[in-house]
């Protein structure tokens, strides 16, 4: 009987631990970070704009200025996220992925409609709409996953927004492999696909993404660095697999066998996921074990006043309560300040700064425009690769070429920048701003090589915008993040990527599609010509945009001057051990859970 009972027990346990395990894998920390992996993978459609916009063009009969709007409202859907890092202030993270999705169905679907006219044609200002509420979706991606990831590791913060950042910048490579796969050559469809695919996505993993309590993993960075070695092998897949498609003739069923090996590299680190939570059950299993050893060795047998007395022993951890102190007392009193009040009273650099100190604050005012000036320039020069294209003679196979470039070294740009600015920092005291000048200054490179019609430059070009326009992301969030704090980080974040389509308004739109088109009309004059009513205007020649690409130079290396003065301002700060306040917050949680598992273990005795 005995044997039959320890054979029920065995199997109960064995039953439990399982059950323990599976929990503590998709509850995990490392499950969380593989789950917003894919829903920023599948988020990156804005960065494939290039790709359809010549059927939007095409099909409803817009100029060049009419479509660099359009550009506009899609950059400004996609980094005014303004409302969403507000939603997520007061609402758990699924709430704000929720109704990304929603509005990344929405907003792509419609555009759908309009170009594959099942609809009437709509008005301009309805395709700006369209288009913005779909690209707004990002942002909402972008603060529910991306912003509770770095929370849940602020020590790594660089790391964090470097890989998944990155794997944003690959996602337009993927949804192209994805598309060419599901629907072969109809780039119509495409719009179709980043409009449920990126929904899906969200919505199976909505409850996976949340804020868990800060505790210092010790080798941490060592499995980012695993995410980092996964991510490239897939970045250098997708390279190869473009070469080849650009030579070779791709039927669909290739086109599926190579989105098939996509998908399983993409999801390849989930491996590494169950061993980083196997491990972590393993120790966790051990240390109650061990807890349980001490308690049976100590306990005395017939002694009833033991238990009551560790009952109503006070923790280590917790303090008197005979009244307020003088912390708590101060920490109330400003509780009860009007924000108004206090905006140019601002706390010292890395300590919790309030949306109004943040926005007026000198040290934000740089930051803002400094990326107006270089993510308005390389975002001109993405956006018009297809037009770019066109108007050097290069062939209409390579402009898909161009935009799967852009999409790789956008990737590794993001992923560089934010691991290796992580390394300069923690180990050369590397201010973060100061690599966001050096990357400023390098983008020129590209914008002059599009300015001048190198001999295929273009393609030059498009590896070197590509990989300033994703560096200057992580960088940009981590600084924001490391001189005002966390607290209020969800909305900073989405503060300060406000910039991108203000530079893209005033260099893309103001700028490279005004003297497009005024370029455009002087060559129709000079063949004797005259534009019809929604005849789009095509130009053809190095003049098309060299005046345009001349300007964001110049606008470029002013921002790059620009950001030195921040450089100047805050190195004293980075000479700093900028995450000692964090460690010190990782080590009494790590106390008061341990006691906690001691305590309870002895209150359930």
């Amino acid at each position: 009987m005995a044997h039959v009972l320890t054979g029920v027990e065995a199997g109960g346990s064995s039953q439990a631990n399982m059950k323990n395990l599976t929990l503590q894998v998709l509850t995990g920390r490392w499950f969380m970070v593989f789950a917003t992996v894919l829903i920023l993978s599948a988020s990156g459609a804005t960065y494939i704009f290039g790709i359809y916009s010549t059927d939007i063009k095409t099909s409803l009969g817009y100029d060049q200025t009419t479509l660099n709007l359009l550009s506009f409202f899609k950059d400004l859907g996609s980094n005014v996220g303004v409302l969403s890092g507000l939603i997520n202030e007061v609402t758990p993270p699924w709430v704000v992925l929720s109704f990304g999705a929603v509005l990344n169905f929405f907003g792509y679907f419609m555009i759908w409609l309009a170009v594959t006219k099942k609809i009437p044609k709509p008005k301009i200002w309805h395709m700006c709409v369209y288009i913005c509420v779909g690209a707004n979706s990002q942002s909402f991606a972008n603060t529910g996953a991306l912003v509770t990831c770095v929370k849940n590791f602020p020590e790594s913060r660089g790391a964090v927004l470097g890989l998944l950042k990155g794997y944003v910048g690959l996602s337009g490579a993927m949804l192209t492999q994805i598309y060419h796969a599901i629907y072969g050559n109809d780039s119509k469809s495409l719009i179709l696909l980043i409009g449920w695919l990126p929904c899906v996505v969200s919505f199976v993993f909505l409850r996976i993404i949340h804020v868990m309590r800060v505790v210092r993993i010790a080798h941490e960075m060592k499995v980012f660095y695993k995410f980092l070695y996964i991510s490239l092998g897939l970045a250098g897949f997708l390279m190869l697999i473009i070469i080849l498609q650009k030579r070779l003739d791709f039927k669909q069923s290739e086109y599926g066998l190579s989105t098939a090996i996509v998908l399983f590299l993409l999801c390849f680190p989930l491996v590494i996921v169950v061993k980083e939570e196997i491990d972590s059950w393993k120790i966790k299993k051990q240390t109650m074990e061990s807890i349980s050893q001490v308690k049976l060795v100590t306990e005395e047998p017939n002694c009833e006043i033991s238990q009551p007395q560790l009952v109503t022993q006070t923790p280590p951890y917790a303090t008197p309560t005979s009244g307020p102190s003088k912390d708590q007392e101060n920490s109330s009193d400003q509780e009860h300040v009007s924000c108004w009040k206090t905006v140019f009273r601002a706390p010292d650099r890395g300590e919790d700064y309030t949306i109004l100190q943040t926005l007026f604050s000198i040290d934000m005012l740089i930051l803002f425009f400094a990326t107006i000036c270089g993510v308005g320039g390389t975002l001109t020069a993405i956006d018009n690769l297809g037009q770019i294209g066109t108007s050097l003679g290069y062939p209409k196979t390579s402009i898909s070429t161009f935009v799967s470039l852009v999409s790789i070294w956008n990737y590794l740009g993001r992923v560089v920048s934010g691991f290796l600015s992580e390394h300069f920092l923690s180990k050369y005291k590397f201010p973060r701003p100061l690599m966001l000048t050096i990357t400023l200054v390098i983008s020129c490179l590209g914008h002059l090589l599009i300015a001048f019609n190198v001999p295929s430059g273009l393609y030059v070009a498009s590896i070197v915008i590509g990989f300033c326009f994703g560096a200057q992301w992580p960088l940009l969030y981590a600084i924001i993040s490391e001189l005002f704090g966390l607290k209020y980080y969800s909305t900073l974040y989405n503060f300060g990527s406000v910039a991108s389509p203000i530079g893209a308004y005033l260099l893309n739109v103001r700028v490279a599609g005004h003297l497009y088109d005024k370029e455009a009309e002087k060559q129709m004059v000079a063949m004797g010509k005259t534009r019809k009513i929604g005849e789009d205007l095509e130009c053809i020649g190095t003049e098309c945009f060299k005046l345009a690409f001349i300007i964001i130079t110049g606008v470029t290396i002013l921002g790059a001057f620009v950001s030195i003065i921040l450089v100047l301002r805050t190195r004293k700060f980075y000479k700093n051990d900028i995450y000692k306040k964090f460690r010190e917050e990782a080590k009494v949680a790590e106390k008061e859970m341990v006691v906690a598992a001691n305590y309870g273990g002895l209150l359930q005795k």
